[in-house]
């Protein structure tokens, strides 16, 4: 499977979250609140260092039960404040972080909503999906958590840094050695770590995309008893994916061990050098207590910076992956400048000598040289064999895609110099595999005009020949209809689709085998319903029953991306050619079944 690559080597590793920030930006005042929270928390810990210096040096050491009361009743008061703070902190940044990551999928997905139909034929579904919320889990620690924990300990490490330094300079210069020696697997396991962060945010992408696929297929995956074959194939990716996470949280853990071998030990060192500076009078029980209060604080801002780290590095991934999908340019935009249609568009079409290949097939020609001019109100059926065309004359128009050569008119204007939203408003369109959205029977017939009234949804219903079978349904327009529409018929949903074209009323209709799902009893209704629609509409069908293809004003018929003939029925069966063996092969069928019923 083609996967987006996201990875730049000329780029830092971590200068990918940089794009990640500018979603921070618009709560910058929140961002302030939590930045006062946390200086305030860091300054309330560190003062506990110099309380337990006081109480034991002025304290115990002088006994003196005042000193001892005041001490522990200020210690108590910093207590509260670190306690409060702690809060204000907590809340600002989740709440941040939550902000954020609804603000990145949202403008991920609206981005996504513009990609045309090239992006996904290399691009599969599931991986978007797991960017839209593995991905953004991963940013929603780090912004919501990890980057104030990070922050937090370095203002720990620095302050507690400078106050062993006040405490005992001599000391001090001991736990500094030991620094290089904490950085160095921090920078080597890190860049470890990445890799593999990035490695397993790829095996759970392709882990979704399958599940995501079979599902979407569950019918033919029963139907053909491939469960357990799929199963094992889910299988073969869940293990891939968990043999990563493991690489990963094996060199995490190393990380984390290593860090924390070295931090402490040193502090252990340190302290059995400082116990023999007070047996020596050198320093007193109260400074050697502060000192080893700030190690401890310092060492595990040092070992909780190599946790944060790993989340840095995992988040860096999970952005390089979203801002690469914000990158995508649209293959198909509106010109900086588009032409406007006039405010009545009457619908005539003319194709140019249209040249086009699909993206995933570039030696094939979908389209070679095609001209066609179709009159304002005229119903022209398109037949020919599968893969002859007649489908990526539908993608073209509706600008799916943009010709390699030659040019679409709409009313005379080149649709390129359309908006692609403009022209699709004026166009109505009804596939041959019918799209039903997880929603209820009037809120998919008002797909095609929302601020359709429910009378008018009911009428498109009507002329739809579906408001029969929808008065039957358990809410009736309020029935929801389950994921693809599982719980309507074939034909049913055919007829919901048919019913938000007609809702949009458009100059243009496109009907891909409109009528194919079917039976002869309401093929027969719709008919009439659909012969009352093209009326004054500019009408193309892609058609294989007799019925549909002899109604219309023109058949134009293709094959290998060329128009080799055009007339009437009469006239294209007196050719004896492709049409002639069409309609004798296909055609004639419709027309048995017709008369049977």
């Amino acid at each position: 499977m083609p996967s987006v690559d996201t990875t730049d080597p000329k780029r830092p590793p971590i200068s990918a979250l940089k794009h990640v920030f500018r979603f921070v930006a618009p709560y910058r005042w929140m961002a302030a609140g939590a930045a006062v929270a946390l200086v305030v928390t860091s300054g309330a810990m560190l003062m506990i260092g110099q309380a337990i210096r006081r109480v034991i040096d002025a304290g115990f050491g002088a006994g003196n039960g005042a000193y001892l009361d005041l001490y522990f009743g200020a210690l108590f008061g910093v207590v509260v404040i670190l306690a409060f703070g702690t809060f204000a902190r907590f809340y600002c940044v989740t709440w941040i972080g939550e902000r954020v990551v609804a603000d990145i999928r949202k403008a991920v997905y609206s981005h996504v909503m513009k990609l045309s139909p090239a992006f996904f034929e290399t691009t599969r579904s599931g991986e978007v999906l797991s960017r839209l919320t593995t991905d953004t889990e991963l940013i929603q620690t780090l912004v919501g958590s990890s980057i104030s924990v990070a922050l937090r300990n370095i203002l720990l490490f620095v302050g507690s840094a400078g106050l062993l330094i006040v405490t005992s300079p001599r000391l001090t210069l001991l736990v500094a050695l030991v620094i290089p020696l904490v950085v160095l697997p921090i920078i080597v396991l890190g860049r470890r770590l990445r890799k593999l962060s990035r490695e397993s945010q790829d095996r759970i992408a392709d882990l979704s995309a399958r599940a995501g696929e079979t599902l979407n297929a569950i019918t033919t995956v029963q139907a053909y008893t491939y469960e357990s074959r799929e199963g094992e194939r889910f299988g073969r990716h869940a293990e891939d994916a968990f043999g990563t996470a493991v690489r990963r949280i094996r060199a995490r853990a190393w990380l984390t061990a290593l860090v924390m071998l070295l931090v402490f030990g040193a502090v252990n060192a340190v302290m059995w050098i400082g116990g023999k500076a007070v047996f020596a009078g050198e320093m007193s029980a109260g400074e050697l207590s502060a000192f080893v209060f700030y190690a401890i604080i310092g060492a595990s801002a040092v070992g909780s910076l190599s946790e944060t780290w790993g989340d840095v590095q995992r988040a860096s991934g999970a952005a390089e992956r979203l801002m690469q999908l914000l990158a995508t340019d649209p293959a198909i935009r509106a010109p900086a400048e588009p032409l406007q249609l006039p405010a009545q568009p009457t619908g005539r079409l003319q194709f140019e000598d249209v040249r086009f290949h699909y993206p995933a097939r570039p030696q094939t020609a979908a389209l070679d040289g095609l001209s066609l001019d179709i009159a304002a109100g005229e119903t022209v059926a398109i037949v020919g064999p599968s893969g002859a065309g007649k489908t990526t004359l539908f993608q073209l128009l509706l600008r799916f895609y943009d010709p390699e050569s030659g040019r679409i008119r709409f009313d005379g204007i080149d649709i390129a110099k359309l908006d692609p939203v403009a022209l699709r408003q004026h166009i109505g369109l009804v596939a041959q595999e019918p799209v039903i959205f997880g929603a209820t029977v009037a809120e998919n017939i008002r797909y095609g005009r929302p601020e359709a009234s429910d009378i008018e949804v009911q009428a498109a219903a009507e002329a739809a020949a579906a408001h029969g079978f929808i008065q039957v349904l358990p809410q009736g327009y309020d029935t929801y209809l389950g994921e693809r529409g599982v719980r309507l018929s074939g034909g049913q949903r055919q007829r919901i689709a048919i019913a938000r074209a007609l809702l949009r009323d458009p100059p243009v209709l496109l009907l891909d085998e409109a009528t194919s799902s079917l039976d002869a009893e309401s093929e027969r209704k719709l008919q009439a319903a659909l012969e009352r629609l093209m009326q004054g509409r500019t009408t193309l069908v892609i058609a294989h029953r007799l019925a549909t293809v002899q109604k219309a004003d023109r058949i134009v018929v293709m094959d290998q991306g060329r128009i080799i003939a055009s007339g009437r029925h009469d006239s294209l069966m007196a050719e004896d050619g492709l049409y002639a063996r069409l309609a004798r092969l296909q055609f004639m069928s419709g027309k048995a079944e017709a008369d049977a019923a």
